[in-house]
């Protein structure tokens, strides 16, 4: 059943599994995604009254995500190699329509291309998880949403995808690209 996006409304994500680039479950986690924040500088000078932070277009600052395991994995050891490591991690959300009084569910996706930054191997307790977090730089973010690319930045290839806007398309131009 498709979701009418005028008379539903979001309720919850009802469950996700992460995949590596082999296409195999990574182990039970949850993910902490990132913040993306613009690089931004400030402008003054005639004709501005006072200061204004205009964002760099295109560009931002250092994306993280974090991820926390509920125990060890190999392929969790294997995320902490110092290379690029490829990760997606696919979701359904719950929507409940409030004209036919039903739920439904629609596809969110987050695909990854990441290095690791730090590794917390975790703790030893008996009948306890053992929350291992490991911390990776992203340098190709992609979100999904009901089959529709939202965002996709690739840092490397200049691409700045916001609801289906190239924010870096002109640049690439600019620069030979």
């Amino acid at each position: 059943m498709a979701v009418d996006v005028n008379t539903s409304e979001p309720i919850r994500l009802v469950n996700f599994r992460a995949y590596n680039s082999s296409n195999l479950i990574i182990g039970t986690t949850d993910l902490t995604l990132p913040k993306i924040e613009y690089m931004t500088e400030t402008v003054k000078g005639s004709g501005i009254a006072g200061e204004v932070d205009l964002p760099t277009l295109g560009h931002t600052g250092s994306i993280t995500v974090t991820i926390n395991w509920r125990a060890a994995t190999e392929q969790a050891a294997e995320l902490a190699e110092q290379k690029t490591h490829e990760m997606d991690f696919r979701g359904s959300v719950q929507y409940y329509d409030s004209a036919s009084g039903e739920y439904k569910t629609i596809p969110a996706r987050v695909s990854l291309r990441t290095t690791p930054k730090s590794f917390e191997i975790g703790k030893f307790e008996p009948s306890a998880t053992m929350d291992q977090t490991e911390e990776y730089e992203v340098v190709y973010l992609k979100y999904t949403l009901n089959g529709v690319d939202k965002i996709e930045i690739d840092k490397f290839n200049f691409v700045c995808k916001i609801n289906g806007k190239d924010y870096l398309e002109g640049v690439r131009a600019d620069i030979g690209m």
